[in-house]
């Protein structure tokens, strides 16, 4: 399944190994980079 990472809007895939969980949702990422922004907006 592809979705856009909420940082950069990039198209990722759900097999991303870059993902964080937040309010019951999780969220997929490009990069280490964009992970890292995203978990430290909390």
């Amino acid at each position: 399944m592809e979705m856009k990472d909420p940082i950069c809007g990039m198209e990722v895939s759900d097999k991303s190994k870059f993902k964080s969980a937040r309010n019951g949702k999780t969220y997929y990422f490009c990069s280490q980079s964009c992970k890292d922004r995203f978990d430290s907006s909390k």
